[in-house]
């Protein structure tokens, strides 16, 4: 492994194709202004660099980057690529992560619109997000201990499983299916619509009209704060530890609630149970 220290790039490609090289305190910055930095190389290390130009991980393999930043200048940072460790830095540019696979991240600070599309087999943990579009049609997802801010979230992923994540996305979830949601809080309007086979346990849902269009949805002792019209034409089992605003119309399934403040049933096909208690809660 070859070894450069405290040194600073800015032409194109300055380091295409390399492998096994070690970067440390280096800069990827300047009047020259060119992309591409890295495209095409393989065992490659980032420790405390700062990068600065457009495109730098392009068709790479086995890299890792730790405690660097990529500013707003550095857009697209890692695509087409695989075996990925990325740990406490900083990803500011748009798209940052996308069509790239076996990718790990800790302590990350993610403030990109756009990322991580189409990405298989990601690990997250105790990290941060700011972004529209996040993770859209992505698969084989582990995220534990996230933070995201955004909208349009994890629309059409798949086979995935977030635990202790703290959600504020609106429209998250759309066409998502064989998800689990575990530990978790999900503020937002109109989630998980026209999902299937997506599992919430021991969450608290926040936010208008969740859940709707969904096939084989499970809520298992889950909160449900300031929803209403829940559940409209979704085929649903569920057990939920608070009262809910309203339910319109589920199509089938059985829906345990302590206190519902408006059933809505205004369509035939609409054959969901709603079970009460003898004494609602509202009363």
């Amino acid at each position: 492994m070859k070894t450069i220290t405290g040194e600073k790039f800015d032409r194109e490609r300055a380091l295409y194709g390399s492998d096994g090289l070690i970067l440390r305190h280096c800069s990827f910055d300047g009047p020259a202004d060119g992309e591409s930095a890295l495209k095409e190389s393989r065992k490659v290390q980032a420790e405390d660099c700062f990068f600065n130009l457009r495109y730098p991980f392009w068709h790479d393999d086995h890299m890792k980057i730790v405690g660097s930043e990529m500013t707003e200048l550095c857009r697209a940072a890692l695509w087409y690529s695989r075996n990925i460790e990325i740990v406490d830095t900083k990803l500011h540019g748009i798209k940052a992560l996308r069509e790239c696979s076996q990718v790990k991240m800790n302590g990350c600070d993610i403030v990109s619109p756009e990322f991580g599309w189409s990405v298989h087999q990601m690990e997250m943990e105790n990290s941060t997000a700011e972004s529209e579009y996040f993770m859209m049609r992505s698969d084989f997802l582990t995220f534990r201990g996230v933070t995201l801010k955004g909208k349009y979230s994890f629309q059409y992923i798949e086979n995935s499983v977030f635990e202790n994540c703290n959600f504020d996305t609106k429209d998250a979830f759309w066409h998502a299916k064989n998800i689990v949601v575990r530990n978790s809080v999900v503020k937002g309007e109109y989630l998980a619509w026209y999902c299937e086979n997506v599992t919430f346990e021991n969450c608290k849902i926040i936010g208008t009209q969740p859940l709707c269009y969904c096939k084989g949805l499970k809520l298992v002792d889950c909160e449900m704060v300031n929803t209403d019209l829940c559940f409209e034409k979704s085929e649903v089992e569920a057990t939920i530890k608070t009262a809910v605003d309203s339910i319109k119309n589920p199509l089938s399934g059985h829906i345990h609630v302590p206190c519902v403040g408006e059933i809505i049933r205004d369509d035939e096909k609409s054959k969901g149970k709603i079970i009460l208690p003898k004494k609602c809660c509202c009363a």
